[in-house]
């Protein structure tokens, strides 16, 4: 089924940040760029095209023309004709909302990506038997949601999920915090109002939102500088006696303040200390800020990755959450 291919779509999105893409509906292709252009500069740059309505092709060119780093798909894939026309516009995968055996076969035997739709057990094993690894769950809330998805994809550990159907901001975070769940499938920010009306400056907010929500950004603590260990433990006895503040000594730091105090008993990044914040995924994190220009001391530190610069004369780190 052209793995070399599945692969790739999975490290674009994983690269890119995308835990959440876009199922869109278009009905004049004119506007198909600048949509295109205000979701990328949301964050989030990845979107289905849906097949349902008669321009799905010509927009996904014009997009993959004028805006080439966007991660397209089609979906809604309900004939032979429609994987024709989704690969001669250039789409990196295709989506279908069943289980069509017929449809599959077709397109795995042109090499294309497929991400066939998907409910029970039944329909997920026939995938697998095709040697497909991603499949849809849909209609996600309606068919039970995160619980009934947990319980059916248990004895499937290689398969992985992208479910849509009833996902959106309120719901978004506890599903991709699911390790089978590859990324999820919404239309909450581009409803067809805000496409008509050409509110890109309303659909660019909320996919700001829908990030923040994925992302979960959180203050984790702030960091002191102490010279040495026995300032660092001086500061944090002071904070005892003078606020009731608890501490626990530990190798590296003194923390006080159930934890939203840490003393370093040596100098880290940052000249009077540094600011941590709390992530969902550091490496999707990442991702987010160096796609707006942020950079980092090392991105591959294990426990805390600094930002290049400091914000008032503290470092500023992000950490995995617990």
């Amino acid at each position: 089924m052209g793995i070399r291919s599945v692969y790739r779509v999975i490290f674009r999105c994983c690269k890119k940040n995308i835990r959440a893409g876009y199922i869109i509906a278009i009905d004049d292709p004119d506007k198909a760029v600048p949509l295109a252009r205000a979701l990328c500069e949301g964050g989030l740059p990845a979107a289905e095209i849906t097949f349902r309505t008669a321009c799905a092709k010509e927009a996904i060119i014009r997009i993959k023309e004028e805006v080439p780093n966007m991660l397209i798909g089609a979906g809604t894939v309900l004939t032979e004709q429609q994987v024709d026309d989704a690969l001669e516009a250039g789409v990196e995968f295709i989506v279908t909302p069943g289980f069509n055996p017929q449809i599959v076969r077709y397109a795995l035997a042109k090499d294309a990506v497929i991400m066939p739709g998907t409910a029970t057990p039944g329909e997920m094993e026939q995938a697998m038997s095709m040697g497909i690894d991603v499949v849809k769950f849909f209609p996600a809330e309606q068919n039970g949601g995160l619980a009934k998805l947990k319980a059916v994809s248990a004895p499937y550990s290689k398969l992985r999920f992208i479910p849509t159907g009833g996902i959106n901001a309120d719901n978004l975070q506890s599903y991709i915090k699911f390790d089978k769940i590859l990324a999820c499938g919404g239309t909450w920010m581009v409803k067809k109002d805000l496409i008509e009306a050409q509110n890109w400056n309303e659909i660019k907010r909320l996919t700001e939102e829908a990030v923040k929500s994925m992302l979960g950004l959180e203050f984790a603590h702030v960091g002191i500088n102490a010279e040495n260990e026995a300032q660092a433990v001086q500061a944090a006895k002071f904070l005892k006696t003078a606020f009731g503040f608890d501490y626990t000594d530990g190798k590296s730091s003194a923390f006080s303040m159930s934890d939203n105090i840490e003393i370093c008993k040596t100098p880290k990044p940052g000249r009077f200390g540094h600011i941590a914040i709390a992530t969902n995924t550091i490496g999707r994190a990442i991702a987010y800020f160096k796609a707006r220009g942020f950079e980092f001391i090392d991105e591959n530190a294990k426990g805390a990755v600094y930002f290049k610069d400091e914000f008032m004369g503290f470092g500023v780190h992000l950490v995995q959450k617990k």
